[in-house]
């Protein structure tokens, strides 16, 4: 059966004929090995697509590359076992290819597990605070274990080069002394990579929280080792530093829970009856889906020369619908005072004064009249 493959290679020199023979070979263990990955992953996407769980998807959506390069690489061996000539090619890469493989597919798998753990999470409800705590976790303690593994894959890829040995063994053996040395010319970045731990940790904001930092407010969107992602209202991202939220004071809206209490200020004239305000604020209040059923009051807080300062409190389930609640009820009121009520508008007044009649005493005309003789003489010897 091989006779003609004999016969067709026998003109060649030994080398050659061993080079075409790891080639041929290699190439038949590459194609079942790419044959035996689809069949496998069109199974496994078969029943991931039978159940109603989208973590199967992802877990097999995550470990479908490197697991068809992982096949790859142990066709190579097992085809290297027959072949001298593919057997030395592989000595020379197998110590650099496999802890590669290796890594790959711990990092797949983790981010998987990641993916399928911050599904799990949901944050949609009205009360996710605990969700969103969870969330934050599982997305920095998961780029920890990244790097974990990316640092020990290039450590054990390091050892397999002769060469370079003594620095993967520096790498993985003494990373203490590296940091140390390291840390003197990179402060900052160490600085703002132990604020990440810290971040974790101590949890002074979450994803999802309510901030207003730098004179922004916004949403925390993602929170990454050296820098947090702020989501402005109007769409922009603030990217902070993490030793920023450590170091400095801002305002976090949703730290114990995402419910919120707000104000309306509203200014009317002094002699306004404030008792139709606080039923119409009760009727607006209780008539908008926006409101919580928490908390509705009307407080007069100053009084000036010119106007009463009214309070209105609400509350609402987060600080996107508590902003929506008080402009409902800002628009509404101002809309309700033109119509019903114009006089209750904040206004100047002037009180006019009768006139002043001015009459002149015996003392006053007599002084007159002798500054007005001192006059006349002054004015006679000039001329």
């Amino acid at each position: 059966m091989l006779d003609p493959y004999h016969q067709l290679i026998g003109g060649l020199p030994e080398w050659a004929q061993q080079s075409v023979t790891a080639a041929i070979i290699a190439f038949i263990a590459v194609t079942v090995a790419l044959v035996i990955h689809a069949v496998v992953f069109r199974v496994l996407r078969r029943l991931a697509g039978a159940t109603a769980s989208k973590s199967d998807h992802i877990l097999v959506s995550r470990i479908a590359r490197p697991t068809r390069w992982a096949l790859i690489a142990l066709a190579l061996v097992v085809a290297a076992r027959e072949t001298p000539a593919l057997e030395a090619v592989w000595e020379r890469l197998g110590g650099l290819v496999m802890p590669l493989m290796i890594g790959w597919m711990a990092l797949a798998i983790l981010h998987a597990l990641v993916e399928t753990a911050i599904l799990r999470s949901d944050i949609s409800m009205d009360d996710n605070r605990r969700n969103r705590r969870k969330r934050t976790r599982i997305s920095i303690f998961g780029r920890i274990a990244s790097f974990a593994i990316v640092f020990v894959t290039v450590g054990m890829m390091l050892l397999s080069i002769p060469g370079v040995r003594d620095i993967g063994v520096t790498l993985v053996a003494s990373a203490g002394l590296a940091g140390l040395a390291v840390g003197a010319a990179a402060q900052p970045a160490l600085k703002s990579l132990i604020a990440g731990f810290q971040m974790a940790l101590t949890e002074p904001v979450v994803i999802g929280d309510a901030v207003i930092i730098g004179g922004e407010w916004g949403w925390i969107e993602e929170i990454r080792m050296t820098y947090v992602v702020v989501k402005v209202w109007d769409e922009r991202r603030l990217v902070v530093p993490t030793q920023k939220f450590l170091d400095e004071i801002f305002q976090n809206w949703t730290k114990t829970t995402s419910q919120l209490l707000g104000t309306v200020m509203l200014y009317v004239d002094p002699m306004t009856e404030l008792e139709p305000f606080r039923e119409k604020f009760y009727e607006l209040v209780e008539s908008n889906a926006r409101w919580d059923k928490r908390v509705k009051h009307m407080q007069v807080t100053e009084l000036t020369r010119d106007a009463i300062e009214v309070r209105f409190l609400m509350t609402a389930k987060d600080s996107p619908t508590l902003f929506d609640l008080r402009c409902d009820i800002r628009e509404a009121l101002i809309a309700w005072i033109r119509e019903t009520r114009p006089e209750t508008i904040v206004r100047n007044r002037i009180m006019p004064v009768s006139a002043v009649e001015l009459s002149a005493t015996p003392s006053m005309v007599e002084m007159i009249g002798e500054r007005s003789d001192t006059a006349d003489r002054a004015r006679a010897a000039n001329a």
